[in-house]
């Protein structure tokens, strides 16, 4: 099938941001509230010093898959963080509630893991860097995504 990067490249960039929304939003939460999810995260057995790092992870993962900067760096970071958080918090299946949660979660880490394999499109700074590169070293500028297949 032919990439078509005019008509999609603005669906990979609202998945983009939409994807990554809930990260920066959690880690806004996070700040807001330290104390409470400090004491969340030690009532599951994990240490209280790892909440800065967490919410490091959260802000300026979610900003750079937003941004399209890193993006298979953040978005493999957040996948895995993603899946960690399953394991450790979403585990639990008592409830329709606790279910929907640990599928939302699963559903944020598939879209993660799509977008850690695929990239983040023509519309980022990650292509945006790339295309600059390429123009500084003379070389044939190309607009498709690596790993896209030429027509």
């Amino acid at each position: 099938m032919e990439y078509n990067k005019k008509g999609l490249a603005i669906f990979e960039l609202i998945g983009r941001v939409l994807l990554a929304l809930i990260f920066v939003f959690a880690a806004l939460g996070k700040i807001e509230d330290y104390e409470g999810t400090r004491l969340y995260m030690v009532s599951h057995g994990l240490p209280g010093g790892l909440l800065p790092l967490v919410i490091a992870l959260e802000l300026v993962g979610g900003l750079a898959v937003i941004a399209g900067l890193w993006t298979r760096i953040a978005a493999s970071l957040l996948a895995l963080f993603s899946a960690t958080a399953i394991a450790i918090f979403h585990h639990s299946l008592a409830t329709i509630n606790d279910q929907v949660v640990m599928l939302a979660e699963t559903g944020f880490t598939g879209g993660l893991i799509v977008l850690a394999v695929h990239g983040p499109g023509c519309l980022s700074l990650d292509a945006f860097l790339r295309r600059a590169r390429t123009r500084s070293s003379g070389g044939p500028v190309s607009t498709q995504p690596r790993g896209t297949p030429s027509p």
